[in-house]
């Protein structure tokens, strides 16, 4: 198996080979993924001058939200060339509320670094990072950052990363400490000692007496670990033989593609530290584009693929797809195929570098770039040559439920429209938000994944689109239904001059079980009341059923017609309506109406060890606990099932964030409708501007 390792490492790994790589940088909110972005670009000298988050002049988080809140908001492109190699870095937001942002890039990528730092709190924040690479397959190591503040040994910081990550946490290098200061480290690979130098590269020196035996430990336990998944290299370890480096570094690009390790490397992107040897094992271990088309299960067949990972809309160059180019080639002007047929034409072809749009005329396998102009492509989607054949979904992206809902309107009404282009091109740009229509409140909802996302889309339609918006709280549905019976007669007449309006109708009304929604009968003989003129009456019930005595929709009502009586010339299905419906409103106030609100069925998902908190938040919100078990494929972590009404979710994730550091999310269902009275259905009517019947 050694063998067979190192043969396919070799193959996979040495730069230029791999051609142009798509690096993704992830991590929690604050662990220093824009600040490493930046210290990559001016290692490389893609900048002049490194920039920093806290000055604003980055290349990543150029977006006016971004700089306002000093945080990611969106995916941030940036290119570097690297010894004669060509990387696109993504730099992804870290913050939960923006998480949906990566999950079209991640499919693309060739290899993550997540960011990370020695921060107990931020742990299950790098866990659903790190679950979100799992599960795609994407390969990862792990960049402590912040070295120059981490008080931890190593030893102790991977003990409390670990439960992040399903697979093993390696350490690739060990920290050279000098009075409580990280000076340089020792690359456990190569067995060489390195001093750093302020934005500058390492100096390479000879292995402190002092850690010489601390470096003979942290490498034969990197060995180990490689050895689990390598028979040669554990009988060459038992056997205390020579080993070959070659081989070792294959195990480590090989294991660390396979997903069966996650390499640990550490440094200061502040200082712009551990930054060379990082951009080295980049180089030589990093896979290519060739490894993502097979784990994407594509084959190298030299016809034009993409995969688009996101959708911008710029003031200057409209639409741009950012695309990664799996196979062939593509050029400024050429077609490509969508999977139901029909096709899109590439008017535009870019390069981005933060929010500059630089153009190019062609890429090919490998590349990332900004296509312009694909009407009609949304983020996720593959597009094939045009001629090429069917075109083979291979990430398509399914958008996460949301967790947070503001209705919205803009305060100008001559704004409507340019709302809802702008609203829609929110969506486009970000699978997290999505826009809905109420029907029955007649409100359009900003629905996203929490307070920070919507506040920043928000700020959005100020800023980009020039909107101000008012936003409310989304109405409750609420119904309403009846305990009581009544019979009642309704007469409508009226007299006018020529043809006058004749109706009369008697109604029996009476409460039916909950969910069984309307029924409506007739027991109508003789012709008392024409067979033409029931239909009419139906309606009229109909209407009335649409607001009852306490304004809101009834349900669960039946509605006999018993008898009545027309007139040969006034009779008209007008008349019969409106007596229907005069009869109605009559006999309802008579059946002990009763306010119903909608109880969803809802799941929490959220840190083990935060569980009873989330168990205390439920029932100060009125819910009642079902129970809870462990996440399935989520060590560490519980899913807590609730039912919970409808008027006790609003500002419901920000309490649940702030129980767990920022990282439980729920999914909510309408489960059923429940009778609500006392001081809760005061409050409801009052919030609705109704007063009880």
């Amino acid at each position: 198996m050694g063998e067979d390792r190192a043969k396919a490492g070799t193959d996979h790994t040495g730069g230029k080979d791999a051609g142009p790589r798509c690096i993704g940088i992830v991590g929690p909110f604050g662990s220093g993924k824009t600040s490493l972005l930046e210290a990559i670009l001016a290692r490389t000298g893609a900048v002049s001058r490194q920039g920093t988050v806290g000055a604003g002049n980055t290349v990543g988080d150029g977006a006016p939200e971004a700089r306002a809140h000093g945080m990611s908001v969106e995916v941030n492109a940036a290119s570097a060339e690297f010894i004669g190699d060509s990387y696109t870095f993504l730099d992804c937001p870290g913050a939960v509320d923006f998480l949906a942002e990566s999950a079209g890039v991640v499919p693309g990528l060739d290899l993550a670094i997540v960011v990370a730092e020695a921060d107990e709190k931020k742990v299950p924040a790098l866990q659903l990072i790190l679950k979100q690479l799992e599960d795609a397959g994407v390969p990862r190591l792990l960049f402590l950052n912040k070295i120059d503040r981490t008080t931890l040994r190593m030893r102790d910081v991977l003990m409390l990363l670990q439960p992040a990550s399903s697979a093993p946490l390696v350490l690739r290098q060990i920290p050279i400490w000098r009075d409580g200061v990280a000076t340089g480290y020792i690359d456990l690979a190569l067995e060489r000692a390195h001093v750093y130098r302020e934005h500058a590269p390492s100096e390479v020196i000879a292995i402190p007496g002092e850690d010489a035996a601390r470096e003979v430990e942290a490498r034969f336990s990197m060995l180990e670990t490689l050895a689990d998944h390598d028979d040669t290299l554990m009988e060459a370890l038992l056997e205390d033989l020579v080993l070959d480096s070659d081989q070792i570094f294959a195990d480590l690009a090989g294991e660390m593609r396979d997903g069966l390790i996650c390499p640990v490397f550490f440094g200061s992107a502040e200082h712009g530290n551990g930054i060379g040897r990082l951009l080295k094992a980049l180089r030589h271990e990093a896979p290519g584009v060739a490894e993502t088309r097979a784990r994407l299960g594509v084959e190298a067949d030299g016809e034009p693929l993409v995969q688009v990972l996101k959708t911008i809309h710029t003031t200057h160059t409209g639409k741009l797809s950012l695309a990664r180019i799996l196979n062939g080639r593509v050029g400024d002007g050429d077609t490509l195929c969508r999977a139901d047929g029909s096709t899109a034409r590439v008017s535009g072809f870019y390069r981005l570098n933060g929010q500059q749009a630089l153009k190019r005329d062609t890429a090919g396998p490998g590349d990332t770039v900004a296509l312009g102009k694909l009407e009609g492509v949304v983020s996720g989607e593959t597009l094939g040559g045009a001629g090429g054949g069917e075109v083979p979904q291979l990430a398509p992206l399914v958008a996460p439920e949301p967790v947070m809902t503001l209705a919205i309107s803009p305060i100008e009404r001559r704004d409507e429209v340019k709302l809802t282009t702008a609203l829609s091109r929110l969506g486009e740009e970000d699978p997290g938000l999505r826009v809905e229509h109420d029907e029955d409140s007649g409100e359009t909802r900003l629905e996203g994944q929490g307070e920070m996302h919507l506040r920043v889309a928000l700020e959005r339609l100020s800023g980009k689109y020039g909107l101000s918006v008012e936003t409310f709280d989304p109405k409750v549905a609420y119904r309403e239904t009846i305990r009581g019976k009544a019979s009642v007669r309704a007469r409508h007449k009226k007299q006018s001059g020529g043809h006058g309006q004749f109706g009369d109708v008697a109604l029996e009304i009476r409460p039916l079980e909950r969910g069984e929604g309307f029924v409506f009968a007739d027991t109508i003989t003789g012709g008392v009341i024409p067979k033409q003129y029931i239909p009419a009456v139906r309606a009229g019930v109909e209407e009335a059923l649409r607001e009852g005595p306490l304004g809101f929709p009834l349900v669960d009502v039946a509605v006999t017609l018993t008898d009545g009586s027309f007139h040969s010339v006034d009779s008209s299905d007008q008349a019969f309506r409106m007596a229907a419906i005069q009869a109605m409103r009559e006999g309802l106030s008579q059946c002990s109406p009763v306010l119903l609100e909608p109880v969803h069925k809802v799941t929490v998902t959220c840190p083990s060890e935060a569980t009873a908190r989330i168990n205390a938040i439920v029932s100060g919100r009125r819910g009642q606990l079902l129970g809870f078990d462990a996440r399935p494929g989520w060590e560490g972590w519980d899913e807590v099932a609730c039912l919970l009404p409808a008027g006790e979710m609003e500002g419901l994730i920000v309490d649940l964030r702030s129980a767990t550091a920022g990282v439980a999310s729920y999914t909510a269902r309408f489960d059923h409708l429940s009778e609500l009275a006392g001081k809760p259905a005061e409050q409801a009517l009052a919030r609705h501007g109704r007063r009880a019947a």
